[in-house]
């Protein structure tokens, strides 16, 4: 691919000319290399619940926790991914961050076909997985550099809506490629489920991206391109930067997952000390020329907008991404049992309609760019937040009775429809609140505080299914929704204070 020597997007010559062409084919590449990210990163909501029809001999707090270790790395590594862009170039971390998702894919694959894999095994897994989740914050980056501000907003939408469909492309694909042998002996043997006898394919859950991914990361090597801006001394070089930052980013995460698994430390305890050591990390081990960059780059984090961001970012990104880890047990959990602890026999099936939520989140996360675009990200943002509480608040209502009721079942519907809804407010507000991002914030800025804050929010992948699990060990899973809601309040007021109401300190 030849060299971009000039990138100027704002210029409209040169936008219509050359500069939408080059920018609709690194999208058309990001879309499904992030989707595949996603889907990798999130993949154990889906696994756990067949673990558990399986027999696999862990606990539920357990299993639970899988994903929350996912969650947890695929955070901590969104902190280096933030910068990664304007060291290495898009084209160079693109690849590099898709090609490494092989790893966790092919090791999951090879775990999951023996049920005596050991606990530890299946950890350290999940937390390579998290490569996926960091994948998010590089590619938002890299995608803002490429589209001129007028219309970034409907451009990261679709980025992210599109990349967000991982979580239902996966939802649905695993159950069904579970079911028969995929790779042939290539693939494994089968496990077999103790109640009903069937087949299972587990392993097919991390070997089928392994093909994609290998296409994914051809393309991007390819096809996508570095911009000039963004100075790149070699691809060597470049590379070596990339695997240094993520190499330091996943040290924090298993020093914080040490703290929080093995130390017992509280979660939110092991949260700020992880940001906090991956901030360390990456400013004084870097390389000089690396440390040299993120000098610049590490200004972001004086401007208090940043953290009003941050803040509400993880409203938006953080209860979807949480909610998508936890929504399939969270559906076997609360209706799937009766009072007594029995199986409910009329329970519905968590992998009938998990997927509904991720997929309905991500589709309307363009929309929530074009809205903003169009009649501005803080009053989209403002109307918004007001749904996530009243919506929040009555997904509570009905797990409640749920719970206490000898046919649970009988409240899954509106459960369902007001977490489906939920979840479209969820995708609304990370469209809106990016498209603000874009706004407040200087070009050279907005990159990197678009990855600072993903990254922050992605950390909502972690909390909520540790929550939920915590919740409904102690009984109270309603009291998750509850404090997630009063968390919503708070975010309604910041935003219209700083951004919304009249004569606001930004307009935007």
């Amino acid at each position: 691919m030849k060299p971009i020597e000039r990138w100027e997007p704002e210029d409209n010559s040169f936008w219509e000319s050359e500069g939408n062409h080059v920018a609709r084919r690194n999208l058309w590449i990001s879309v499904p290399s992030l989707l595949c990210a996603f889907a990798v990163w999130l993949y154990w909501s889906i696994i756990i619940v067949q673990m558990q029809n399986l027999g696999f001999d862990f606990t539920k707090t357990q299993l639970y926790t899988l994903p929350a270790i996912a969650g947890l790395a695929g955070a901590t590594l969104r902190i280096p991914n933030t910068f990664l862009i304007a060291l290495s170039g898009g084209r160079n971390v693109i690849a590099v961050s898709t090609g490494l998702l092989l790893i966790p894919a092919f090791g999951a694959g090879l775990a999951l076909r023996d049920m005596t894999t050991s606990y530890n095994v299946f950890a350290i897994l999940a937390c390579l997985s998290g490569f996926g989740g960091g994948n998010f914050a590089s590619s938002m980056s890299n995608i803002s550099f490429f589209y001129p501000k007028r219309v970034q907003g409907a451009a990261l939408g679709i980025n992210a809506g599109l990349g967000n469909l991982g979580v239902s492309v996966m939802q649905v694909l695993l159950p069904f490629v579970m079911t028969f042998g995929l790779f042939g002996a290539l693939g494994g043997a089968p496990l077999t489920n103790p109640d009903s006898g069937k087949l299972v394919w587990l392993q097919n859950c991390g070997m089928v991206w392994v093909p994609m991914l290998l296409i994914l990361t051809f393309l991007a090597a390819t096809r996508m391109n570095n911009l000039p801006m963004h100075k790149i001394a070699s691809t060597i070089t470049a590379v070596g930067g990339i695997l240094w930052l993520k190499f330091l980013g996943l040290l924090s995460a298993g020093i914080g997952l040490y703290l929080l698994l093995g130390m017992k430390f509280s979660m939110w305890i092991v949260l700020p000390i992880t940001i906090m050591l991956t901030l360390t990390v990456m400013r004084y081990i870097s390389p000089r020329l690396v440390r040299k960059n993120l000098e610049g780059q590490f200004g972001i984090f004086k401007d208090k907008h940043t953290w009003i961001m941050t803040w509400l970012y993880i409203m938006t990104f953080g209860s979807f991404i949480g909610y998508s880890a936890a929504f399939p047990k969270l559906i076997q959990d609360v209706f799937g049992f009766l009072p007594d602890g029995s199986i409910n026999p009329n329970a519905p099936n968590p992998f009938a309609y998990a997927w509904l939520g991720p997929l309905v989140g991500s589709l309307i996360r363009p929309v929530g760019g074009w809205l903003s675009d169009k009649i501005g990200g803080a009053r989209v943002t403002h109307w918004d937040t007001i749904l996530m509480i009243g919506s929040a608040l009555g997904v509570a209502y009905f797990v409640s009775v749920a719970r206490t009721s000898p046919q649970p079942e009988t409240y899954f519907l509106p459960f369902l429809f007001l977490f489906l809804l939920l979840f479209t407010t969820t995708g609304i507000g990370n469209g809106s609140t990016f498209r603000m991002i874009g706004i407040i914030f200087k070009p050279f800025q907005a990159g990197p505080v678009l990855g600072w804050t993903s990254a922050v929010a992605a950390y909502g992948a972690f909390i909520i299914p540790r929550i939920f699990g915590q919740q409904i060990q102690a009984g109270n899973p309603e009291h998750a929704l509850i404090g997630f809601a009063i968390y919503y309040f708070t975010c309604l007021a910041v935003n219209w204070w700083y951004y919304a109401r009249r004569n606001a300190e930004i307009s935007c």
